[in-house]
């Protein structure tokens, strides 16, 4: 329980560096950008890009972080790009999110099993619990039309989208970058 309060005081401290809010939102509108090219598979159902984005900003600054970071995001989607009425509940899904991937991820080793079990657990509660729920009071249809098919979605994407993110973390540590980002986030540590 102890490890846990560290890592939400280390994020919290992040809140308070310039450089990690001015790096968030240069990763912000690199998911705004990727979320152009999302693939609509039905009004229900899309298929993104910008979670890759979206996963570093809560790998490098955490759970505190993210969930500003989540919430600001999904305003600045709407205002960017309104698929749809706007609805609080998928704000807070958002940031929901957001807090479990900084909880798993944020100044943990990254291995693909720790990616693995956090988009599963993101996808299954957030992405077909939660949302699939928001979806069925807005639009009033019942959850049981709407979860299958999200299901599946989910399912299918959870492999693909672990390893995207697992990969090009990676190769971004061994680039040297993760380190650098950090670095500039606070200077004089690494």
């Amino acid at each position: 329980m102890k490890k846990l309060a560290e890592v939400y005081v280390q994020s919290w401290k992040e809140v308070k560096h310039v450089r990690s809010l001015t790096t968030a939102a240069m990763f912000m509108a690199v998911s705004v950008v990727l979320g152009y090219f999302t693939i609509e598979a039905g009004p229900y159902l899309k298929i993104g890009f910008g979670s890759i984005a979206n996963q570093f900003v809560y790998y490098l600054f955490g759970p505190v972080l993210g969930v500003v970071y989540g919430c600001l995001l999904d305003l600045v989607k709407f205002a960017a790009k309104p698929t749809g009425a706007f609805f609080p509940g998928f704000t807070m899904v958002t940031m929901l999110a957001a807090m479990i991937y900084g909880t798993f991820l944020y100044r943990r080793p990254l291995t693909f099993s720790r990616v693995l079990a956090v988009t599963l657990c993101v996808d299954l509660i957030c992405n077909v619990l939660l949302n699939t729920w928001c979806l069925s009071i807005l639009y009033g249809k019942g959850m049981s039309v709407l979860i299958g098919p999200r299901f599946v979605k989910n399912i299918v994407m959870w492999p693909i989208d672990s390893f995207l993110f697992f990969i090009i973390a990676k190769k971004l540590e061994e680039f040297g970058l993760v380190r650098a980002i950090r670095k500039f986030g606070h200077p004089g540590k690494a």
